[in-house]
């Protein structure tokens, strides 16, 4: 038994010095990653362009799959003549998920191939103007089949770039229940390649970038501190989350067939998108439907134009919202807006539609009952952090009383506070008192009487090379970094060690990266 156990340690050396050495030799163990290929691609075949395309060809015209599996020589070649930025290696497990795309479910990712002229040279633009290397446009293909309405009913992830609620909202995403931009495929990815930035300046490695981006940065940096602070992907394999491990090979899977898919006798599928769309902003509410049965458009193509509007309804109202349509509709849509809105609306536009969105719910009669209310004036060198911490209250709360969005105040603003009647003549002296002497009341000190300690940074206190921000109610990771001017929602992540943004809580001390 002695000797058994030496020679299975043996073994186990030597596969961890192969993995270190030659990543096209090694040695990966069989996972269920190409069910998440599978699960996308049952998804998109149900979207609406999707389904009429599906059966007005039937599918039929894609042919047969003998003699399609390739020798690993040949792939292997395909896979160094495709412009990468990042190796792309090849091995079993690669093999396994090229075999998905071009044999298994070949019909359906035809459907894939006919969206991509659709989404790859806006996500290739997008990406531009970021500096981003423009093949991680691969990765929508693998988060989500490039199908906007994809929802990961385990993990509540959603949209072309499969953003969860918390990471949706830390890079400017609004969720609610009318309204989720996570769907909507152009603010998606510019939210994504923010977050894939936020994530290459903590790895500087791309590889990594992509690694993280799935399983997020937190269980990275786990795996590298596992591994002896080892800062290479195939090296920290092992230590990654299971589905983490297969979404390389799913990325450069995915790489590979959508450049050779004609080697393989796939044809894309010819979806009926419009080429030529245009946007508008709508700044007064109208439903989706009074769109389509005025001017005759298909009430299920403006949903695909639009997926980030749940219930139909565009809420200009609460905010300009933005409205796609085909280019030859956009003249005739601007001559009949009044007709659209005024047609049905006590149907569309009924009391019940709007109260649907929070943005107009009464959370302030139910949470201000019993309270005092005051008014503060906002002041040279205030920032909504400030306020919340001389007054005791929660940024989710100041927010929806004043109707604020992404914390932004301006100097005279009018701002309502709802506090405790017994300590109203407390709260009360506030609007009337000096900065330096707000900031006693909480315990900070100033530079000056009139200029706070860290005023361009935000609320905290300073400890070293760090501001130390004390989770209040009411508080969420990415409200709180948008209090400080130099710092990202994925650097508070790393820097705290938090793997889920959505669980912060009540007094916990975050660590805040001090301006330089």
């Amino acid at each position: 038994m002695r000797f058994k156990a030496i020679l299975i340690i043996f073994f186990l050396a030597v596969l961890k010095a192969n993995a270190a050495s030659d990543v096209d030799t090694i040695i990966i163990k069989s996972d269920n990653s190409s069910e998440r290929i599978a699960r996308d691609l049952d998804s998109l075949v149900n979207t609406w362009y999707v389904k009429i395309a599906i059966k007005n060809n039937l599918g039929e015209y894609q042919g047969d799959t003998i003699g399609l599996q390739c020798p690993d020589s040949v792939y292997i070649k395909r896979l160094s003549k495709i412009n990468s930025i990042i190796s792309l290696p090849f091995n079993n497990i690669i093999r396994n998920h090229i075999e998905v795309y071009t044999i298994r479910q070949r019909e359906k990712f035809s459907a894939v191939l006919g969206l991509k002229d659709y989404y790859f040279p806006m996500i290739e633009d997008v990406f531009d103007s970021y500096g981003l290397p423009a093949e991680f446009k691969y990765m929508a293909v693998i988060e989500s089949a490039l199908n906007p309405n994809a929802v990961n009913r385990r993990s509540g992830a959603a949209g072309m770039w499969q953003f969860m609620y918390s990471t949706g909202r830390m890079y400017g995403l609004t969720i609610n229940s009318v309204v989720d931009e996570r769907k909507d495929p152009v603010k998606a990815t510019h939210a994504a390649a923010r977050y894939i930035k936020d994530l290459y300046e903590i790895y500087k490695d791309w590889v990594l970038v992509i690694a993280a981006y799935d399983c997020g940065p937190g269980n990275v940096n786990k795996a590298i501190k596992r591994s002896g602070n080892k800062k290479d992907y195939w090296e920290i394999y092992y230590r990654l989350p299971k589905e983490t491990r297969g979404y390389i090979p799913q990325y450069i899977a995915a790489a590979y067939a959508v450049n050779y898919y004609a080697e393989h006798n796939i044809q894309p599928l010819p979806l009926n998108i419009p080429v030529a769309t245009d946007t508008i902003m709508v700044n007064k509410d109208i439903h989706l439907a009074q769109i389509s049965e005025v001017m005759g458009i298909p009430l299920g193509e403006l949903q695909a134009l639009n997926p980030q509007y749940r219930t139909g309804l565009v809420p200009g109202s609460s905010k300009p919202q933005t409205l796609t349509l085909p280019m030859n509709h956009l003249g005739d849509f601007i001559d009949l807006n009044d007709t659209i809105r005024q047609y049905k609306s006590d149907v569309y536009l009924s009391k019940t539609t709007r109260i649907a969105d929070p943005t107009r719910s009464s959370y302030i009669k139910t949470n201000i009952k019993g309270k005092t209310k005051l008014i503060y004036t906002v002041k040279d060198g205030d920032n909504i952090g400030f306020i919340c911490e001389w007054y005791r209250v929660g940024l989710s709360d100041l927010r929806n009383w004043n109707n604020i969005y992404r914390n932004n105040i301006r100097v005279g603003q009018k701002l309502v506070v709802y506090v405790d009647p017994s300590k109203s003549e407390y709260y009360s002296k506030i609007n009337t008192m000096e900065f330096a002497d707000k900031q006693a009341l909480v315990g900070k000190t100033t530079v000056s009487n009139s200029q706070p300690l860290a005023t361009t940074s935000g609320p905290g206190e300073i400890e070293g090379e760090y501001i130390i921000y004390t989770v209040r109610k009411g508080d969420s990771i990415w409200d709180i970094v948008k209090m400080f001017d130099n710092v990202t929602t994925t650097q508070v992540l790393a820097l705290n060690n938090i793997s889920d943004p959505g669980k912060i809580k009540v007094g916990q001390r975050l660590k805040i990266k001090k301006k330089s």
